[in-house]
């Protein structure tokens, strides 16, 4: 499960790209009960999203007409520098070279070797999500990959992620932990899915956040009402519990779960 411990390896915050900032907001709130506030005159249009008094997430302007509408998750580092020299070395594409974010910490953006997001944060004042795993908020991610195998090879060899193969069908999920944690810091898993099936981010891996959603059913209908798309579901997955796969007005992804008590 995702804690706010924030070991080395475990996602820390998760944020989506909009071409219209107020419309996301908008959107958002209206699904999760999300708060949108400015980041501040000198974040470049960054807002942050509030549940409860509790940062959840943010939304951030697209930037060029290039720049895929999708959710990314930031993952957690201790050496940044460190960790982007050795992406690098494993065929990552830095995009955003190691930089100061005020006093907060040190980001750097990344692409792996198929093409998915990896933003790296290394925290300062600011660890990351101060709220997780609870209604409204991020409990699960998932990278979509035409390569599970290369991917599984790259975060593993970076930072050392543990994984755990489980049979779907004719297709392998796999787990996965930050390194030396017990079988209870599963956080997200990898799943590989044809190119031909990412088109927000033209055949490339996609992150989707997976939020705790109290009744599926009721937060499917709020999409479709503030103009969002249901792919899938609702279904019931056994052992798991009942979900959905959806898309925002803008076709950023993300997955509703309401687990099972189970």
């Amino acid at each position: 499960m995702l804690t706010t411990d924030y070991v080395p390896g475990s996602p820390c915050w998760a944020e989506v790209t909009s071409p219209d900032v107020e419309a996301s907001a908008a959107f958002y709130g209206a699904l999760f009960g999300w708060e949108a506030e400015s980041a501040g005159p000198e974040a470049g249009g960054y807002v942050n999203f509030r549940l409860d008094g509790a940062l959840v997430g943010a939304l951030s302007p697209r930037m060029s007409e290039e720049q895929p509408i999708s959710w990314t998750v930031y993952l957690t580092t201790s050496d940044l520098d460190g960790t982007v020299n050795a992406a690098k070395a494993l065929g990552a594409t830095v995009h955003i070279d190691p930089m100061d974010v005020m006093d907060l910490g040190r980001m750097a953006f990344l692409s792996d070797p198929q093409g998915g997001a990896v933003p790296l944060w290394q925290p300062r004042g600011f660890a990351g999500a101060e709220a997780i795993d609870v209604p409204g908020s991020l409990m699960w991610t998932e990278l979509w990959t035409p390569s599970a195998v290369g991917a599984k090879d790259f975060y593993g060899a970076l930072l050392g992620w543990e994984f755990n193969d489980v049979p779907m069908g004719d297709q392998v999920y796999a787990t996965i932990r930050p390194a030396e944690q017990g079988e209870d810091r599963y956080f997200g898993g990898i799943m590989g899915v044809r190119a031909e099936d990412l088109p927000q981010t033209q055949g490339a891996a996609d992150w989707h956040p997976v939020f705790h959603v109290t009744d599926c059913d009721a937060a499917v209908a709020r999409v479709r009402e503030a103009g969002g798309q249901v792919h899938m579901g609702p279904e019931n997955a056994p052992g798991v519990g009942r979900l959905a796969v959806c898309a925002d007005p803008f076709s950023a992804g993300f997955v509703l779960l309401t687990p099972s008590p189970e």
